[in-house]
């Protein structure tokens, strides 16, 4: 349909978009927060008053007041215009995305039972709610008359491009099925809507349900004393006195992997994340993909689609599932071959030691941090000292985005947060007038959802009047009070991705709140976030914000010119994770009804085996039991994306090296021509409008490591 959906339930990245306006609603009582906009500055969430109890009302009020206003649209009598339907449909359920914004953001960074309860009751009611709208027939024929003669309404660009999205997104929810394939389609999409919520909850009970739990310090020889006291911290909350406990992160490769000593620790904790969902018990996920991929598989074929992969990749830059399949296929030998010259790399290094044993996947990250020590004469862990949390922030990445866009930040303390540990900042742009709020959320708690996403809290719109309300969201482990947050390069890396995506909400310029910020393509989304990474590393930026936590002195020149050297180091691990991953997706989706397996571990084995990435020691990043990008978000036949938008991003970083790099000029132009048009344009379009030609591979290949030697 022609809005995000009512509850965003995803991993990694989730972008959403909701508009935090509207005027009151009688039929809520004044006692209720959502009841009218906020008033607070940016229409900000008044999340100091919102409760558990006002969403259900709000929530049931919210659809009936939305559908009250579709059947006005639809039933007018008045001939159809532009303003009295595509517009009119833009201005209607601001109460509705007031309320499902809010539980959006709480659902994801401050979850609880109550919460996840409500999900469940309400993600069937929300999809059979969004089919109310985008099957009204009476409703799609007004916006397809305008259709057939949209060259004759004398609309602006974005108008006219507004008028072909709300056609394709009716006509790809269904509007032109008969009545009975309607009926078919609501009950797919109900049901698939429940079983989402399920998956997310299971994955989500599942990380506490598979940690590792150990009886003693020396179990855990690598890590640091305070990580050690965190782990015991963390089992005495969980009421396991004595015992010492690590969470299981979202992805396959656990972080403690790298520092872990003893060898039979790592397998157990490399076990416990790879078996999560599919160990049988309450959080199982493998009948719930099952049933996921028949269901999507039954309604791309209702709609027309040879299976789930071709209805999704319609809409999206690459278009097909040709030419995603070449794309993954052609980075499949080199990225293997990469991945299976640093095993042996790895593997000399443990015969080294009298190891004795062939590299499993448990010891990839412990040994090849030995190796890149051996070969760059130094291990990631010297870099922390340089990476405190509040220096990154503040004079990294808010820096970097200050020299090339003039924009500046200020902290406040009087909005409210849902956490303590939340900070809100006022982003000033160059001209010196508020241009958007924006909103830290980093740091890991058990009741928010692993990984790292960005979250419109408030989306710009010209037409409702709105300011952008930004939110990052991480998941930083939270040290021991009165201790510095020394940050991974992942870590920081990660930062400075999630703010890529915050720019492109803060700067986005659009009328319309279809096309505000990150509505893009799913496949093209990334781009811009994969770009602000550059700047974690360029020189003037690092000199800034990296400096040695207690003494203050800067990174020393030596480390940096090794952190450098060493960027293509472990690439074929990387890119094989990732490729496995992508594939997986692929191959579930890109299956028919009559084809869908019966065992989820067993299919899982055989995809990767035949398309040439079974390669032992370096497992997917996602398994399909756990892989919420795909089964419970909006990453459905999507996760070639991440690679598809690094292809832009890659060109990219190349166009600012050749002019100069960290500059107003530089980012100036990017900002114009591509972060400030949110959706408005085709999005390969737009990428031609900044770079003056198509993007080439090239740079992805010489990045990645991919090129012939």
């Amino acid at each position: 349909m022609t809005r995000p959906p009512l509850m965003i339930i995803a991993a990694s990245l989730a972008v959403t978009s909701f508009a935090w306006t509207a005027p009151a609603c009688a039929a809520l009582p004044g006692s209720n927060p959502f009841a009218k906009a906020s008033t607070l500055p940016f229409n900000y969430p008044v999340f100091d008053k919102i409760r558990i109890e006002h969403f259900a009302p709000a929530f049931a009020e919210g659809m009936r007041s939305e559908a009250a206003e579709v059947n006005t649209i639809a039933n007018n009598r008045k001939p159809a215009t532009f303003d009295n339907t595509v517009v009119a449909m833009e201005r209607s359920g601001k109460l509705l995305d007031r309320v499902s914004g809010a539980f959006s953001i709480l659902g994801a960074g401050n979850s609880s039972d109550a919460i996840k309860a409500l999900e469940l009751t309400l993600a069937p009611k929300a999809a059979a709610h969004r089919d109310t709208i985008s099957l009204n027939q009476k409703l799609f024929e007004r916006i397809e008359s305008l259709y057939l003669r949209r060259d004759k309404l004398g609309l602006d660009p974005e108008s006219a491009f507004l008028l072909e999205r709300y056609h394709k997104d009716f006509i790809r929810a269904g509007a032109r099925l008969n009545g009975a394939d309607k009926s078919k389609l609501k009950a797919y999409n109900a049901e698939l809507a429940g079983l989402q919520a399920t998956f997310s909850q299971n994955v989500q009970g599942e990380a506490k349900a598979a940690a590792l739990v150990v009886d003693s310090r020396a179990e855990l020889d690598g890590m640091t004393e305070a990580a050690i006291d965190a782990a015991a911290a963390n089992a005495s909350k969980n009421g396991l006195e004595g015992k010492f406990m690590l969470a299981v992160t979202n992805t396959t490769g656990q972080a403690a992997m790298a520092v872990l000593t003893k060898r039979a620790v790592r397998q157990r904790l490399q076990e416990l994340s790879m078996g999560r969902g599919s160990r049988g018990g309450k959080f199982d996920n493998t009948g719930v993909v099952l049933r996921i991929a028949r269901l999507r598989a039954e309604r791309a074929a209702l709609l027309g689609y040879p299976n789930h992969a071709a209805y999704s990749l319609d809409d999206q830059t690459a278009k097909d599932t040709a030419t995603v399949n070449t794309l993954l296929a052609g980075l499949v030998t080199p990225a293997v071959a990469n991945a299976r010259k640093e095993a042996a790399d790895i593997q000399t290094v443990i015969d080294a030691g009298h190891g004795g044993f062939q590299l499993a996947a448990h010891d990839w990250a412990f040994y090849s941090d030995k190796v890149r020590a051996e070969r760059f004469q130094f291990d990631q862990s010297a870099l922390r000292p340089y990476f405190e949390l509040n220096n990154v922030l503040t004079k990294g990445v808010f820096y970097a985005a200050g020299q090339l866009y003039g924009i500046t930040f200020k902290e406040r303390k009087d909005l409210p947060v849902y956490d303590p540990d939340m900070r809100v900042f006022d982003v000033i742009d160059a001209d010196g007038k508020p241009l958007a709020i924006f909103v830290a959320d980093l740091y890991a708690r058990p009741n928010k959802r692993g990984g790292a996403w960005a979250n419109a809290y408030v989306a710009q719109s010209r037409l409702l009047g709105t300011h952008p309300v930004i939110g990052n969201h991480l998941n930083i482990p939270k040290p021991a009070a009165g201790e510095p947050t020394l940050l991974t390069y992942d870590e920081l890396r990660t930062l400075f991705h999630e703010f890529g995506h915050a720019l492109h909400g803060m700067f986005s310029d659009v009328t319309y709140p279809r096309f505000a910020g990150t509505a893009v393509p799913r496949d093209y989304v990334e781009f811009p976030s994969q770009v602000n990474e550059m700047w974690s590393l360029w020189p003037d930026v690092l000199a800034n914000y990296a400096r040695h936590y207690k003494t203050g002195e800067p990174m020393p020149k030596e480390l940096l010119d090794k952190v450098i050297g060493s960027k293509q180091f472990n690439e074929g691990y990387r890119t094989t994770e990732n490729l496995a991953s992508s594939i997986l997706d692929q191959r579930w989706h890109q299956l028919d009804a009559a084809h869908i397996p019966t065992d989820v571990l067993a299919f899982e084995a055989a995809a990767l085996k035949d398309a040439g990435v079974d390669f032992a020691p370096v497992p997917p990043r996602y398994r399909s039991t756990y892989f919420s990008h795909v089964f419970s978000g909006s990453y459905s036949a999507g996760y070639y994306g991440y690679l598809w938008s690094e292809k832009l991003d890659a060109d990219t970083v190349d166009w600012f090296k050749e002019n100069g790099g960290l500059s107003r000029k530089n980012g100036d132009h990017f900002r114009k021509t591509l972060l400030s048009k949110g959706g408005t344009v085709d999005a390969m379009q737009m990428y031609r409008n900044f770079r003056g030609r198509d993007a080439t591979i090239e740079p992805l290949l010489e990045r990645r490591g991919l090129t012939a030697k």
